[in-house]
């Protein structure tokens, strides 16, 4: 009895992810997958697993992996230091070239192997690979005092999104593969850049013009100020949650990334615990959800 029981279970989870899979059919799902998520082995192997389901069941999953603990890791091992400066990896030639062998060359081919392995299509892009990513020189800006100018500071090769070739990623989808892209571009002149990855997974989302843009993190989503899970919020409660402070430190640019790719035409953004397992499966197919829904 305790097993039919445990089976009837597991049909309703079934029939309450029915009209889910029929209203995201055939539409595109950005996911930026990064945190604990990509570190922890099991969690790994199952966001591989859930990939491979989603592209199964009809939808169109595209893949924008960060890297920055690898990266770190294999400097330290290499005797460079990491320096940041406003939460951005200051990044020299040499730099470059190790940023770009960590997560074009290991990063990637990891996770597009993982997703193969468990039965999916997976192809590894760079932002060099047919075009798929033009950007130009990223500057930050330093307030020195009030009433004097902002200094310009130059952290080398930063990049920020010019164009995406969503032609690309378009016809791999559309022939049943599983785009996984890497956060680098390429300048005008055949240079590489590193991006952040959550701004490459949002310039992505909007140039598909993607139903739905997954942000992965290590915490539960955006916090009220009661600390509570804020499970639905609009542009403009995003923007009062900003202006009063309650949004800030690294939520603050995961926040602002989800409201410009709703404004480049994407239809929902979601910022979810990537700790979880199965966390994308229970943002997209599950009544409740699991993180914080943000909408125009």
């Amino acid at each position: 009895m305790e097993n039919l029981q445990s089976s009837m279970e597991r049909a309703d989870i079934l029939l309450e992810a029915l009209p889910y899979i029929r209203r995201f059919y055939n539409k595109t799902i950005v996911i930026k997958y990064g945190g604990h998520a990509m570190t922890d082995e099991e969690l790994k192997d199952k966001f591989a697993r859930d990939v491979v389901m989603m592209k199964y069941i009809g939808l169109h999953p595209v893949v924008v992996h960060g890297g920055g603990p690898q990266i770190g890791a294999l400097l330290k091992k290499l005797g460079k230091e990491s320096k940041f400066i406003q939460g951005m990896r200051v990044t020299d030639q040499e730099t470059m070239n190790i940023v770009e062998m960590v997560l074009v060359g290991m990063v990637n081919k990891e996770i597009v192997g993982l997703i193969n392995q468990h039965g999916g299509k997976a192809v590894g892009l760079s932002g060099k690979d047919g075009n798929l990513v033009l950007a130009e020189k990223y500057y930050l800006n330093e307030d020195k005092a009030r009433h004097t100018p902002s200094e310009i500071i130059d952290i080398g090769l930063v990049g920020k999104v010019k164009e995406v070739n969503a032609e690309l990623i378009v016809s791999l989808a559309q022939n049943g593969f599983i785009p996984v892209i890497a956060p680098t571009g390429m300048g005008e002149k055949g240079e590489t850049y590193n991006i952040n990855a959550d701004i490459v997974a949002g310039e992505v989302a909007a140039a598909l013009k993607a139903e739905k843009l997954l942000l992965l993190t290590d915490v539960a989503g955006v916090l009220d100020n009661d600390k509570q899970l804020i499970h639905t919020m609009t542009n403009q409660d995003a923007l009062n949650l900003i202006g009063d402070g309650t949004v800030e430190g690294g939520m603050f640019p995961k926040v602002k990334c989800c409201l410009k790719a709703l404004r480049g035409g994407v239809r929902k953004a979601h910022i979810i615990d990537g700790r979880l397992k199965h966390a994308i499966l229970l943002e997209v197919f599950t009544d409740r959800g699991i993180g914080t829904e943000i909408v125009l």
